[in-house]
């Protein structure tokens, strides 16, 4: 399936039903009094997050969502039945914003969530709304309202604890299928990968997280060059960026150690220009290939003074699976210190929740 993660749709909430002036005619009965009951609620477009679905495919093609009128109030004591509201289900991680304002809507960041895109309108007011002891032969009744129309613009970003970025052929794709359960395109060329891929990497029994491969960055690509920059928004949920470097050429005229720092500097100017929050997230640098070279622990000394490099920086071979064990209890160890940070504190139960109180009898 097409990997598609942005689209532009436009609701339209049901309007509601009008009111109805209407008497009550019945034989023996000469002044019955008012009976016009009121209108029903329009249909409201809502939006709601499905873990079920994975892309905004559906909504390139379904952009017009119009919910139902209500129904119009009858004699009787009658009142119009309301429309039903139309749920328009979404992938997880999905950004709602105004098409025309640009004020975010909603983020629906867990499977369940659930936003009114736009409000149906309130059914109008009966004859007998208005009946009062002065007034016993109203005829008054007001129309429904309008329901809200907007246009929306759908932005998919997928919810993972650590991204891959790197260069095209850098082994992204190949390290996420040595250590996870996915099972992406792998090949010899560049840009193999053509839209992000998610897989669970299981530490333990207990222990657990999602990560993320997007296509290859190249220079230029905040600007439009390449495909990464239509998928770096997905970086922006991930905790830890790993920063992939190919440490072996197979010409033995370039000097891969040279090579590897300059992308590193290309990689590093592309996520400052595209997005300052994303630049700043926690990198860590992996250096792949390490056992195509003939010493690891001087190419890895090497990159890190050129670069200047002082965070966490690893050697590992993707594709024999050589030190990704420990990069992966690394990432694990720290992702569940993040959590753990998280989380709020819990109250002590040696002093009450009334600040004022007195923490002694």
């Amino acid at each position: 399936m097409k990997f598609v993660d942005e689209a532009t749709i436009e609701v339209i909430a049901g309007k509601g039903g009008n009111g109805v002036a209407s008497f009550r005619r019945e034989k023996f009965i000469p002044k019955g009094g008012p009976d016009g009951g009121d209108g029903g609620r329009g249909g409201s477009v809502v939006a709601e997050a499905d873990r079920n679905i994975n892309t905004l495919i559906d909504y390139r093609y379904a952009r017009l969502h119009r919910a139902k009128n209500g129904e119009h109030g009858r004699g009787s004591d009658q009142y119009g039945a309301g429309a039903p509201d139309i749920v328009l289900r979404m992938p997880v991680g999905t950004v709602i914003t105004d098409a025309d304002s640009g004020a975010l809507i909603c983020d629906l960041d867990h499977h369940g969530a659930r936003v009114i895109l736009a409000a149906g309108g309130a059914g109008g007011l009966g004859n007998l709304r208005f009946k009062s002891s002065t007034n016993r032969a109203p005829r008054q009744f007001t129309p429904g309202q309008e329901g809200e129309q907007r246009r929306l613009h759908l932005e998919l970003k997928v919810l993972a604890d650590v991204g891959l970025l790197g260069m095209p052929n850098a082994g992204k794709s190949t390290l996420i299928a040595q250590v996870s359960n996915a099972r992406p395109k792998i090949a010899d060329y560049p840009f193999t990968t053509l839209h992000p891929n998610l897989g669970v990497v299981r530490v333990s029994p207990e222990h657990s997280f999602v990560i993320a491969d997007i296509p290859g960055l190249v220079p230029g690509a905040s600007e439009g060059v390449g495909l990464g920059h239509l998928f770096l928004r997905h970086l922006g949920r991930c905790r830890v960026l790993l920063h992939l470097l190919d440490v072996h050429s197979p010409d033995p005229d370039v000097d891969a150690c040279a090579q590897a720092v300059q992308d590193a500097h290309a990689i590093a100017q592309e996520l400052a220009r595209y997005s300052a929050e994303l630049a700043a997230k926690p990198r860590w640098l992996v250096l792949n290939k390490i056992d195509m070279v003939a010493d690891p622990l001087a190419v890895q000394q090497r990159i890190c003074r050129e670069l200047g490099w002082q965070g966490p920086v690893f050697g590992i071979s993707a594709l024999t699976g050589q030190g990704t064990r420990a990069l992966m209890q690394a990432l694990q160890s720290w992702l569940d210190t993040q959590r753990q940070d998280e989380q709020p504190a819990e109250p002590d139960p040696r002093f009450p929740d009334d600040p004022d109180a007195s923490a002694t009898p």
